[in-house]
């Protein structure tokens, strides 16, 4: 459970409509709170119980909840399935409905919290009505997309404009069967066993809502070029020559990119042995070794390469320098695409060097022959530390003419060092196998800060927030400006009032498509 509010916790008002709903929210908040910051009300059945409730609360930013039971509406849902509206609307069939909708964007973060206990929970919007409703009515109601209904919400929540506000109702009835029946009582009961977990997600959202004071962006984050001219390349060949576009591996390491461009018609393969006979092959961004290359040559599979072009040139110097007879050190992860691709060039010549310890062992053929490279997405810092390790060693070491950690990597890490400097906690989006996200990670937690790797909205944990005044946030190179926004929105749904950024560099880079997929 968690326990009772804190002393500097946000004050805040929990509605139920029912002595019932009320009785077992209580259950679930524990000990009577000692610091008289929860206001937990009952508002009683219907619109204009509801309305009478509502005009009377205090002005204000203070958090709102509104819990109980609903009835369902959409195919699916079973009796003890929570819905978190991420959208109330009134039935605008009903007398006095309130105009407009009260959106919630932070709903994703409250439904985390309840599938952390064991709940199965649904995300999407709430309609009110002003009777409970049947047969053609509740039809009618699931044909607008609501997946819940209830009598109050709506008119609990109209006037909330400003203030962090959750919708929680657990399913009683559903869409399967009538709701006027004997079996109905006993799907009460179960639901109202639901709300003593709802209630204990809800103290959390509480103490996260009205914590976050400011957003700080890193700029630059999200897309580099390369990975603009990657997806650009799987989207423009499916337009070209239609679906299906088969992709080896990813073309880069995020998972709504990929969700996105396999909706499309693309199709993602580990190997080359999974593509059909002719079918059209697209290159990950990551690179691929030239046995890989070959066997598509053998098997004639029209390809086309959607290497990032910094990659090619790291490709290009491991060919130069193993070809002069050097043993080239790879500093850079084992497992990952692009350090398996560079390793291809020449596995006998090259050595891969993951870590200081290893940097320290590694063995050469001869140390007046030595040159090195760096995977293009490590950390800046991790790798000079692998290289002041083998210039000790190697002193005849030599490496490419520029730099191979990618402009777009050393630029997101800039950022991102500055911002968690003046954070609580950061917030890097980008999926696990992510290798600039992960880094990100880790310049931030060596800047000072908290900082936690997420996918999207749904992965925040609201316990980090508690407490967390500034929360920078930032997006690795693969992961899509859409999510960024996505969680801003989140965030300050949340009562974040201010958000700025801080610019550590302006990126005008743009790489040119390959020829197969160019504009005439």
């Amino acid at each position: 459970m968690i326990r009772p509010s804190v002393p500097d916790a946000p004050a805040w008002t929990l509605y139920a409509p029912m002595r019932p709903e009320l009785s077992a929210l209580r259950r679930g908040l524990g000990e009577p709170d000692p610091f008289g910051r929860l206001t937990l009300c009952r508002t009683g059945i219907g619109p204009r119980r509801a309305r009478s409730v509502a005009a009377h609360r205090p002005a204000g930013t203070a958090p709102v909840a509104v819990a109980g039971i609903g009835g369902g509406l959409a195919a699916g849902l079973a009796t003890g399935d929570v819905v978190v509206a991420d959208v109330v609307r009134a039935d605008p069939l009903a007398p006095d409905a309130p105009p407009g909708e009260v959106r919630m964007p932070d709903a994703d973060l409250l439904a985390a919290a309840l599938r952390r206990r064991g709940l199965r929970v649904h995300v999407g919007p709430a309609v009110s009505t002003d009777r409970m409703v049947d047969g053609a009515a509740r039809d009618r109601l699931a044909g607008s997309g609501a997946l819940v209904a209830d009598l109050e919400s709506a008119w609990l929540l109209a006037g909330c404009a400003g203030r962090p506000t959750a919708c929680v109702r657990v399913v009683a009835d559903t869409a399967a069967g009538s709701l006027y029946r004997p079996a109905t009582l006993r799907r009460v009961r179960a639901a109202l066993r639901v709300l003593p977990v709802v209630a204990d997600a809800l103290t959390e959202w509480a103490a996260a809502a009205g914590s976050v004071q400011q957003l700080l962006l890193a700029s630059p984050r999200s897309f580099c070029a390369g990975v603009e001219r990657a997806i650009a390349v799987v989207e423009e060949a499916l337009r070209r020559h239609g679906p299906p576009v088969y992709v080896r591996k990813q073309i880069v390491h995020n998972a709504r990119v990929v969700a996105d461009l396999r909706a499309q018609g693309a199709v993602f393969v580990d190997e080359l042995d999974e593509v059909p006979d002719g079918a059209l092959t697209v290159f990950s961004a990551h690179g691929v070794a030239p046995a890989v290359r070959e066997e598509a040559a053998d098997r004639r599979l029209p390809v086309i390469d959607a290497t990032c072009p910094l990659v090619t040139k790291v490709h290009a110097e491991a060919r130069r320098f193993a070809g002069r007879g050097d043993t080239v050190l790879l500093i850079g992860h084992p497992g990952h695409e692009e350090t398996d691709g560079t390793l291809g060039e020449a596995p006998d010549r090259i050595r891969l060097v993951p870590d200081p310890a290893a940097a320290e062992t590694v063995q050469v053929d001869d140390p007046e022959r030595v040159s090195y490279l760096v995977q293009t997405t490590l950390a800046v810092d991790e790798a000079a530390d692998i290289l002041d390790t083998l210039r000790l060693r190697f002193p005849a070491l030599v490496g490419p003419g520029s730099d191979d950690i990618c402009y777009a990597t050393t630029n997101r890490q800039r950022a991102i060092t500055a911002v968690a400097a003046r954070a609580d906690l950061v917030l890097v989006i980008g999926s696990t196998n992510s290798s600039n996200s992960r880094r990100l990670v880790e310049v931030a937690e060596r800047a000072g800060a908290r900082a936690h790797l997420i996918d999207g909205v749904s992965d925040i944990d609201l316990r980090w927030l508690s407490g967390a005044r500034t929360v920078g946030i930032t997006a690795g190179a693969s992961a899509p400006p859409g999510l960024v926004d996505e969680v801003v929105a989140a965030l300050t749904a949340l009562g974040a009032k201010e958000v700025s950024e801080h610019t550590a560099a302006v990126e005008d880079v743009v790489f040119t498509l390959p020829k197969e997929v160019r504009q005439p």
